[in-house]
């Protein structure tokens, strides 16, 4: 037998064995997935079947069905619980904007190296370490209550002071945030950066600023996700937003399915977002362990 007939048949039964071992382990891919399919749903109709007896036995459920998740005061309350969300999705606007240019000021101020600057490192770490350890609801009433109480910028509207108070808090969170994300970044690509001509400025706003938001991404999307619950707090001002039209049905019904229908409303602001950040998270994972760029 000629070499090149020889080398041709060995080639086709390697190559058959291989489209033979891929076809079996496809195969098994594909059962393995099935079962686990089929196990995912079982166990689903199992813990949903297991909740649900739990609560139909309760003793004290018919009573707690009828004041949390009454029909009636559910549409009742809906339009005003929903008017006071707008007010909630206005704050959280400002709030984004304010937290985003306050923060990343600090952040800034903290990473400088300048000695001029060293004052301004002083207050931005004590501002961000005070910050950080107090309660966003004590913040609120020390804003809500103490500005007014001064007497020099007279009647504030108590959304307003609820902004200001969300934004001094969440602040000082995404600041840190901030400067891990700028101090995480190599210092060899500053290097680089500077070895090309390019001032302290432009480093930061085209090589480092890029790099350290891609990393630190979704924890600022959590921090997002949780000031959006967070605005709700303003209406322990007196501010009319979801949570506080609740509480006005609540003490007019004695029904408490006004804060189900409140809950509802926040659960629908932040789920998207919340998947949107498990995908981007999901989407980093999977390029650092391909060896990719993050």
């Amino acid at each position: 037998m000629e070499p090149e007939k020889v080398a041709s048949w060995m080639t086709d039964v390697m190559q058959d064995g291989v489209s033979d071992v891929e076809l079996e382990r496809e195969q098994y891919r594909k059962k393995e997935n099935l079962r686990s399919v089929v196990k995912s749903i079982v166990s689903t109709i199992v813990f949903v079947a297991i909740v649900a007896a739990t609560l139909h036995y309760s003793p004290g459920w018919p009573k707690v069905k009828e004041s949390f998740f009454s029909p009636e005061y559910f549409v009742q309350s809906w339009p005003q619980v929903v008017d006071g969300l707008f007010l909630n999705i206005r704050v959280l606007g400002v709030a984004l904007v304010g937290v985003a240019v306050l923060g990343t000021t600090l952040a800034l101020i903290r990473i400088t190296t300048s000695a001029i600057m060293f004052p301004f490192r002083v207050v931005a770490r004590f501002y961000t370490t005070v910050m950080r350890g107090i309660p966003m609801l004590v913040v609120l009433y020390l804003i809500g209550f103490g500005i007014p109480g001064l007497g020099i910028f007279g009647r504030i509207d108590k959304a307003v002071l609820g902004t200001i108070a969300v934004i001094m808090s969440y602040s000082a969170y995404i600041a840190e945030v901030l400067r891990a994300g700028f101090q995480d970044v190599h210092p060899s690509q500053r290097a680089s950066a500077r070895s090309l001509g390019l001032t302290s400025g432009q480093t930061m706003r085209l090589v480092i600023i890029p790099q350290a938001l891609r990393k630190i991404a979704p924890a600022l999307m959590n921090d997002f996700i949780s000031m959006q619950k967070d605005v709700g707090l303003i209406s322990t001002l007196g501010a009319v937003d979801a949570v506080r039209a609740a509480q006005i049905v609540v003490a007019k019904t004695y029904n408490f399915t006004p804060y189900v229908v409140a809950s509802i409303l926040f659960i629908m602001m932040s789920v998207p977002f919340i998947l949107l950040n498990d995908w981007y998270s999901n989407k980093l994972r999977a390029r650092e362990q391909t060896g990719g760029m993050v």
